[in-house]
C-alpha cells in the first residue's frame, strides 16, 4: 500500500462501512431512477472548497463542475474539446437543472495569479491561456482598488470575476433561452474560507450580500 494514499483508502473504508450504509436506500434509488440534480454548481478546483460540504447537499443534489478559478469560457461553437462548456450544456439541456451557481472563494490562487508575471512554457501553456478568462475582472479590480492594499483588491477581484462568469453563461444559447423563459436562474456566490460564510450577488443592487445571517452559528 502506497503510504501517500493510505489515508484515502482508510477513508473509503469508513465511507463504505458507515456513511454508505446510512444512505444505501438513496443510492439505490439514484441508480434506478437516474440523476435529477437541483442545480449545476460551478466551483474552483481548490482543495479547500468542497461543494457538497459547504452546501450540505446529498448525493444527487448537485451536478458539479470544478476548474481553475471557477471560470466559464464564453460560448464558442467549434469542434474542439470544451470540458466546462459540455458540462453546462449537459446540465441545462439534458438534466434540465433549474439553477446554476457560480461559486468563487477567498484566497483564490487563480485570481492571485492574474496579478503575477507568468512566463508561458510547454508545461503551463493551458494554464496561462485559461487565466485570460480573469483579465476583465483584473482590470476592474485594479481600477477600483488601485490605492487599496493587495488583499482588499484580491477579495474584490474574486467577487467581480464571479459576475463576469455569470455574463459568460448567458452566451450559451440554451442558458439564455431558459433564463428568458423563467425556467433557469443564475446565482453568483463568494465563499469565505476563513469563516465559512457565503455572500451572493444581488444583480438588482449590484452588490454582494450575506447568503445567511452571519450571526448564526
Amino acid at each position: 500500500m502506497d503510504n501517500r494514499v493510505k489515508a484515502f483508502v482508510e477513508g473509503h473504508e469508513t465511507f463504505r462501512q458507515i456513511k454508505f450504509k446510512k444512505s444505501e436506500e438513496r443510492f439505490r434509488k439514484l441508480v434506478e431512477e437516474g440523476q435529477s440534480p437541483k442545480a449545476l454548481f460551478i466551483g474552483c478546483s481548490d482543495s479547500r472548497v468542497m461543494p457538497a460540504l459547504i452546501t450540505g447537499s446529498r448525493p444527487g443534489d448537485l451536478f458539479i463542475v470544478r476548474n481553475i478559478g471557477n471560470f466559464v469560457a464564453p460560448y464558442h461553437p467549434d469542434a474542439d474539446y470544451h470540458a466546462t462548456a459540455s458540462a453546462i450544456e449537459y446540465a441545462v439541456s439534458i438534466l434540465e437543472v433549474s439553477d446554476i451557481i457560480v461559486c468563487g472563494h477567498s484566497h483564490c490562487g487563480a485570481i492571485s495569479a492574474l496579478f503575477k508575471e507568468m512566463e508561458q512554457t510547454p508545461e503551463n501553456i493551458h494554464t496561462v491561456k485559461w487565466l485570460e478568462l480573469g483579465n476583465e475582472a483584473k482590470k476592474i479590480g485594479l481600477l477600483a482598488h488601485q490605492h487599496s492594499d493587495k488583499e482588499t483588491m484580491l477579495r474584490y477581484t474574486e467577487r467581480i470575476s464571479v459576475v463576469y462568469q455569470l455574463d459568460n453563461l448567458l452566451t450559451y444559447p440554451a442558458v439564455k433561452r431558459r433564463v428568458e423563459e423563467g425556467r433557469l436562474y443564475l446565482h453568483g456566490w463568494h465563499y469565505d474560507i476563513e469563516n465559512g460564510h457565503i455572500d451572493y450577488y444581488d444583480d438588482e443592487n449590484y452588490e454582494f450580500k450575506a447568503l445567511t445571517q452571519k450571526g448564526e452559528g
